[in-house]
């Protein structure tokens, strides 16, 4: 129904944007990297979900249309609602997402309130086969190019097998020039996870 609103951001919570649109108010809820991203006073494009049921209309607004795809994908996982995708997306962004769900990490995905060890392997199983076609099929990971994506860089994939989560070096090998040989990657990747 609604795809996007452009408007002036008129109201802010952790979890909540209003958006002023031509003196019209929609309340999005949103996650926190969303909330993040804009400030009150300012003019913010917001890419929006409607989700419709017996006895509400809920409005949801993300900044980006990675966000919102990430978040059509999580709630398509039965027993994954609005609030529990949002608080993934609030704990991780797309692509740490596409990433721990690539790589099988569980405790990224229980980092986000309200996440149980049981849902987050719910999501890892329901979602793995998806997220891995996907890049196949378009040809680029589904994170950055300087981010590590099991199977792909072997580099993290080592520093995987050591033992460190995939977030963990997610955030360390984001920091190292992906041009690098790999076992220069590697090294430099150990030196930012000590």
């Amino acid at each position: 129904m609604f795809d996007y609103l452009r408007g002036r951001v008129s109201f802010l919570t952790p979890d909540r944007v209003v958006l002023d649109v031509g003196g019209v108010g929609f309340s999005l809820a949103a996650s926190a990297n969303t909330t993040a991203k804009v400030r009150v006073g300012d003019e913010a494009t917001l890419y929006t979900y409607l989700a419709v049921r017996e006895d509400s209309l809920d409005l949801f607004g993300f900044s980006d249309r990675e966000e919102q795809s990430s978040f059509l994908m999580l709630t398509s996982v039965s027993g994954v609602g609005p609030k529990a995708a949002l608080a993934i997306l609030s704990a991780l962004t797309p692509s740490a997402l596409a990433l721990a769900i690539v790589s099988g990490d569980e405790k990224a995905l229980c980092a986000a309130q309200g996440v149980g060890k049981r849902l987050a392997s719910r999501v890892l199983l329901e979602l793995k086969d998806k997220v891995s076609n996907e890049a196949a099929i378009s040809g680029i990971s589904s994170a950055p190019a300087s981010a590590p994506v099991k199977g792909v860089d072997e580099a993290a994939e080592a520093l995987v097998a050591l033992g460190y989560s995939a977030s963990e070096v997610y955030a360390a090998l984001a920091k190292v020039d992906a041009s690098l040989p790999t076992e220069e990657r590697v090294r430099l990747g150990l030196r930012a996870l000590l």
